[in-house]
């Protein structure tokens, strides 16, 4: 017959059981923000969706693809936008990256966020300004923090006015400089959280990957359509 185990020892063993696990160390968290490819505007398409990517826009992606393949470690996650021109860029990288699963964040999506700049939002609802930094505040305060057990890298594929506010918190500088800088299409933006909380900014607008001749959506940028025929300039989302 088997010994019983003392009675303090069984209430230890108990004791034990009912502990929580020990909480994982922080780790360094690494993001790579791609704004979307080229596009065409069209008036017609609900904006909460907007027009898909143009010809130059798909091209675009495929050299944002290839660059992102060729980065070491690869990509522990993939958040995008859930309107078309994010969408289709993030499938045309996911191939690159070996068929990487997507998941569709609603706060990556476009918004206007408060700027210096008035004259730009002189048009706009208050309450639409301030709609859209609180939804940059949440994606911001849920996502570019430290990583948990391991060090992560994470890429987010979305818009132009989203990366430049985050730059702006990362940088904790006033977020209303935001529109004082111009990201082209795909551009790549690179911030590390360490594992203390502290932010850098690696890159910001990188846009190597693309030849000069098909580089758009930044300040100095000619248009370029490919043969596909431009109904107006392209906005700068």
């Amino acid at each position: 017959m088997r010994p019983s185990l003392p009675l303090s020892a069984l209430w230890l063993a108990l004791l034990l059981l009912s502990l929580p696990a020990p909480a994982a160390e922080p780790a360094p968290r690494t993001i790579v923000v791609v704004r979307h490819g080229h596009y065409l505007p069209d008036p017609a398409v609900d904006e909460k969706v907007g027009p898909p990517l143009s010809v130059l826009g798909i091209a675009q992606a495929r050299l944002a693809g290839a660059r992102l393949a060729g980065l070491p470690g690869g990509f522990d996650r993939v958040l995008v936008s859930p309107m078309t021109r994010a969408q289709q860029t993030a499938k045309v990288i996911a191939e690159d990256l070996g068929g990487a699963p997507l998941t569709t964040l609603d706060d990556l999506a476009e918004c206007t966020p408060p700027t210096r700049r008035k004259d730009i939002t002189a048009q706009m609802k208050p309450e639409d300004l301030k709609a859209c930094a609180e939804q940059l505040d949440r994606l911001y305060a849920a996502h570019f923090k430290p990583a948990e057990g391991k060090p992560q890298q994470e890429l987010m594929v979305c818009h132009g006015n989203v990366t430049r506010y985050l730059v702006t918190r990362a940088l904790g500088v006033d977020t209303e400089a935001w529109l004082e800088m111009s990201f082209g299409h795909v551009s790549m933006t690179t911030i590390r959280i360490e594992a203390d909380g502290s932010m850098k900014l690696i890159a910001a607008g990188d846009v190597g990957h693309v030849p000069p001749n098909l580089r758009t959506g930044a300040t100095g940028d000619p248009e370029r359509s490919l043969a596909v025929p431009c109904a107006g300039r392209p906005r700068s989302a």
